[in-house]
């Protein structure tokens, strides 16, 4: 497993991240993230799923499997990160697809003891402009402690929505004022687009540094 490292080795708390469907590990915004992260003390491990991967030697371009389908490769993640860092907490998630890929997989290596929390930046609710087309059956019932930070006008579930679904006691949310899918809000609104991402390391790093696992 080839994992892209930021913030300090010895950092109690070591949160995986995967990408989203359409941009790598090492975008800007997950590169931004990742540096914010650092900065409160937890440490990341970024991966890419094959698909992307294939992607950086000349592969042709493909859209995602299905989410569900890229379970197995966030389970191979999760072993090697528990096997690199072993006295680290580990937590996992990701920017949209990689981490509704992360919720998928998170029950089950929260009850293993692999993992002890769950962070999704821009949750993909449902595909933009079809609110019919939930992916929150498993939200339902979760039980691993999450964190999602979303945009409060992001196309793939705006607050207003989201907030009148029947999710999990697990589940805290923090929304980025007036942010789309990537957390940025338009301007002239009161918010920016680095004091979005400010505040939302701030809450992610909230969870992690007080979860144990």
């Amino acid at each position: 497993m080839n994992f892209l490292l930021a913030g300090p080795e010895d950092a109690p708390v070591r949160l995986l991240l995967a990408h989203g469907a359409g941009a790598p590990m090492d975008s800007p915004f997950m590169s931004l993230m990742a540096d914010l992260l650092a900065r409160r003390g937890v440490a990341t491990a970024r991966f890419e799923f094959a698909y992307m991967a294939a992607r950086r030697s000349g592969g042709k371009k493909r859209p995602p499997p299905r989410g569900d389908l890229l379970q197995p490769e966030y389970d191979a993640a999760i072993a090697a990160a528990r096997e690199a860092w072993p006295s680290a907490r580990v937590a996992i998630g990701g920017k949209s697809l990689g981490g509704r890929v992360a919720s998928l997989v998170a029950d089950r290596a929260y009850a293993r003891g692999d993992v002890g929390a769950l962070v999704c930046l821009g949750y993909p609710f449902h595909p933009p402009g079809k609110p019919g087309e939930l992916r929150t059956a498993h939200l339902i019932e979760l039980r691993c402690p999450a964190l999602i930070v979303q945009g409060e006008r992001d196309p793939f579930g705006m607050r207003a929505e989201v907030e009148a679904l029947s999710l999990s006691s697990a589940i805290a949310f923090h929304w980025a004022g007036d942010g789309d899918h990537d957390l940025g809000p338009r301007g002239g609104q009161g918010f920016t687009r680095r004091g979005n991402l400010e505040a939302a390391a701030d809450a992610v790093a909230a969870l992690l540094l007080k979860t144990e696992t």
